[in-house]
């Protein structure tokens, strides 16, 4: 576990810094220097990009990771590593013809509800396939076992230059349509940089070379596309879908809360970086013992942290509000959903990883893709009824749902569950302290509500965690801290 937790702390300050700059940009920022309708328009090019990125990349990103460790010889790594980079062409080249073949056609249909979109088609095609090839670099990267760089480009460097942007927009150095497309352009830079980045670890060998189970590849890279888009579109199609029945200027208010509760997700995504590539490595070598280890160990880790955060937010979601410019501060229900849906996910620790790396990927497949229909029959059904709400109860009754069936089955084929004693205590202090501190409100600045509150419960949930060893890798750290 040395490099995971070395790998996951560095991944995990980085992505809180990646985090504070956002929240910089999406809570105040955004909200204050752009009409709430470009706003809108923005999420809703990033979020339709996202969608459409898994396809872009023809999975490769995940095949690099589940696959590579396999072949041992630098010859046969060479070869894998070529085909990987070229086969997101298969669909990047159709669908660059095709938009512009069938343009009115798509922009038409994207911008039904809002107009405006349309004029902004090219802007996610562009996005998408930036997504796409910043994904397979960060994934070459990462199965030389060096996520960092990697997690500061995904998480910190498009933030920062963001924030340069509306600073510029806010100044007078810029318009909102130079913005739109400078944001475009700083994903564009971010995949340059990773590639580069990643041919300074490993500089591919251009050449053709055969490949042993070459079917086997490319029936999991094809197959795990699916798996990408459902992943994708259980969390993004809410913000399409709003932008598809409602005014555009509600995917920024919806947006804005899912950024909020998106925070609780941040512990999972940061282990995740070296927990994927590992886990892919204990399947191929069989090691059963250690994977099972891992499973629980992440899971029970990522549940204390997230927990922790997940209080944090809704203990304060009022303040926060109170800081924050009319029209945004409708979401707590928005934040409690979502929130204990990232809950969940975390709860599960490296559940992913086992499932896309191992021989039963197309069953899970299959009901990932049920699921993702049932998404967007709920999000149908929901949103015209209760507006954004409805899109937060859909994504979080899928997310459960999805979540459910992962756990029963990994548990039926590996004989393996992440939950321990300690799970159910770590469930409990984090009931009870919700409780306990949403209701106790200070009657003083937010600022200094927020503050003061954030102090107590840190000290408490971090006493009873430390005093009770919920978890022996987070008592390991505090001593380590401590100097014990």
């Amino acid at each position: 576990m040395g490099i995971v937790v070395n790998q996951s702390i560095k991944n995990t300050v980085i992505t809180y810094v990646g985090f504070g700059i956002g929240a910089i940009n999406v809570l105040f920022l955004f909200t204050k220097f752009i009409d709430p309708v470009y706003f809108g328009v923005i999420t809703f090019i990033l979020s339709t990009a996202n969608i459409m990125m898994p396809l872009m990349a023809f999975g490769v990103h995940n095949t690099i990771v589940k696959f590579y460790s396999s072949f041992k010889t630098r010859q046969s790594q060479n070869g894998f590593l070529t085909l990987m980079l070229l086969l997101p062409f298969i669909v990047i080249i159709p669908a660059i013809g095709i938009s512009f073949i069938a343009f009115d056609i798509v922009s038409d249909w994207i911008s039904k509800e809002n107009p405006i979109v349309g004029d902004y088609t090219w802007y996610i095609i562009i996005t998408a396939i930036a997504f796409a090839y910043f994904e397979v670099f960060y994934a070459w990267s990462k199965v030389q076992l060096q996520s960092v760089f990697g997690n500061f480009m995904k998480e910190v460097f498009h933030r920062g230059c963001t924030t340069v942007l509306l600073l510029l927009l806010y100044f007078g150095y810029l318009d909102t349509q130079e913005l739109i497309q400078a944001i475009v352009a700083v994903y564009v830079v971010r995949m340059i940089i990773m590639k580069l980045y990643a041919y300074s670890l490993r500089f591919p060998s251009i050449k053709h070379i055969q490949l042993k189970g070459i079917s086997r590849i490319l029936k999991y890279t094809s197959l795990i596309i699916i798996a990408g888009s459902v992943a994708n579109i259980i969390l993004e199609i809410d913000k399409f879908m709003i932008g598809k029945y409602v005014a555009i200027e509600n995917v920024a208010f919806y947006g804005v809360a899912i950024y909020i509760a998106a925070v609780i997700g941040v512990p999972l995504r940061s282990m995740h970086q070296i927990t994927y590539p590992l886990t892919a490595k204990l399947l191929n070598d069989g090691n059963k013992v250690e994977l099972k280890r891992l499973y629980q160990k992440s899971a029970l880790s990522l549940l204390i942290i997230s927990g922790f955060i997940f209080l944090i937010i809704i203990s304060n979601i009022n303040q926060l509000y109170v800081l924050m410019a009319d029209g945004y501060t409708n979401g707590l229900l928005i934040v409690l959903v979502i929130g204990l849906a990232k809950l969940s996910d975390n709860a599960l620790g490296n559940n992913n990883a086992i499932l896309f790396n191992s021989d039963y990927y197309r069953v899970v497949l299959f009901l990932g893709v049920l699921l993702a229909i049932s998404t967007v029959l709920l999000n149908t059904l929901f949103i015209p009824k209760f507006g954004i709400n409805g899109a937060a109860y859909a994504s979080c009754i899928t997310i459960f749902l999805y979540n459910t069936i992962k756990v029963i089955f990994v548990y039926l084929k590996f004989n393996m569950q992440p939950f321990t004693k300690n799970t159910y205590k770590t469930l409990a202090l984090i009931t009870v302290c919700g409780f306990c501190f949403y209701f106790w409100e200070f009657p003083f600045h937010p600022v200094i509500n927020i503050a003061l509150k954030s102090l107590l419960l840190s000290v408490f949930y971090g006493f009873v965690v430390y005093r009770f060893n919920l978890s022996i890798d987070i008592t390991n750290l505090i001593n380590k801290l401590l100097k014990r």
